[in-house]
């Protein structure tokens, strides 16, 4: 997919920075942006801008996502298997409930099969989805916070045709580590990855692009999609829903 575009808040009523560039961010803010923006994601997956809430953090942007499925038999539209959105947060002067400058928000959900919905498990196994999608990728990370919500929907009177059905939501956040400032320059030739102008992660900003991927990583999994590739093997999905659901 192309590179992302979308909306940036910089939190003062009225005010909104569609710019990445814009001189109105820090430049911390610019970069971990431009980290989100440059990330490629699975066919299955579209990614989207969508306006961020204004009063979570002095600066903010937003993505939401869809994760799709060819509904076939000449279907015209395709199914939707899960949905998303993820919110960067940034505050300069750092917030104590984050330890950090950074933040990512998330709320993911999705409609399950009555088996899978009827496990007592499920709750602790979708929370161990979202740890395991940021460890699978490396990701360092701090003070994690969440919900997980099973909801049942049984029908009545002029609905009672249609089958009870039970949706996952998965609510969290999470302070992406940053970047540590560089170690001071040794005296002698440099290494190749130490010179000037290279492509060493600036110091301060996070990696956001590896954990939008990582965030990825769960919608799909969440779907019930089966793994992208064999570094994903032996990660367990959902079942994948048996056609459109009722809503």
């Amino acid at each position: 997919m192309a590179a992302v575009q979308g909306h940036l808040s910089n939190g003062a009523d009225g005010a909104d920075d569609t710019d990445a560039g814009g001189e109105g961010a820090p430049r911390a803010f610019r970069r971990a942006v431009a980290g989100l923006r440059g990330v490629r994601v699975r066919p299955e997956v579209e990614l989207d801008p969508t306006p961020p809430p204004r009063r979570l953090a002095p600066f903010s942007y937003a993505l939401e996502a869809v994760v799709t499925e060819d509904g076939g038999d000449g279907a015209d539209e395709d199914d939707e298997l899960a949905e998303g959105r993820l919110i960067l947060l940034h505050d300069p002067a750092g917030h104590d409930a984050w330890q950090g400058t950074f933040r990512l928000v998330t709320l993911v959900h999705a409609d399950l099969e009555p088996e899978i919905a009827a496990d007592p498990l499920l709750p602790e196994v979708c929370w161990s989805w979202l740890t395991g999608a940021l460890e699978a990728r490396g990701l360092s990370y701090g003070e994690p916070s969440g919900t997980v919500t099973r909801a049942s929907s049984h029908y009545f009177g002029a609905m009672g045709e249609r089958e009870p059905s039970t949706r996952i939501e998965i609510r969290a956040s999470w302070t992406p580590s940053e970047h540590p400032a560089p170690e001071p320059a040794r005296p002698g030739p440099r290494h190749p990855e130490e010179r000037p102008g290279g492509d060493a992660a600036e110091p301060g900003v996070p990696d956001t692009g590896a954990h939008l991927a990582a965030w990825c990583d769960l919608l799909c999994q969440i779907a019930g999609l089966p793994p992208a590739g064999a570094a994903e093997a032996g990660v367990v999905s959902l079942p994948q829903r048996r056609g459109p659901q009722p809503r």
